[in-house]
């Protein structure tokens, strides 16, 4: 479960970016293709924040649907799963969206 590492590294990165306040929310990108399961993530955040300036923070996460670009035809596709191809037939294609695993946002209290 390397969801928990990952967990891990954003309290820590959020906890630096509050420099001393609470953390109010924390919102994530995950996408469908990263390797990362959200419900594992989320699961993990509560434990892991615990007597941490992200200890009452909200976990937002926003999935992201993976789309590539075709290299023959040059269409622009969704891409459910590694092994997907193109309309057109062609399996050559750059992903555009879908591997990526961002803190999107980290929302702090308003200092004092």
């Amino acid at each position: 479960m390397h969801e928990l590492s990952i967990v891990c590294s954003i309290v820590e990165l959020a906890s630096q970016a509050a420099q001393g306040r609470s953390v109010r929310r924390v919102t994530l990108e995950i996408g469908k293709l990263s390797g990362v399961e959200p419900q594992a993530v989320a699961f993990c955040f509560p434990e892991v924040a615990r007597g941490t300036p992200v200890e009452d923070a909200t976990l937002d996460i926003r999935e992201v649907d993976a789309e590539a670009r075709c290299d023959v035809c040059g269409a622009e596709f969704p891409t459910p799963d590694m092994l997907s191809a193109c309309p057109c037939g062609s399996r050559q294609f750059q992903r555009l969206r879908g591997e990526e695993l961002n803190i999107k946002s980290i929302e702090v209290e308003e200092a004092a």
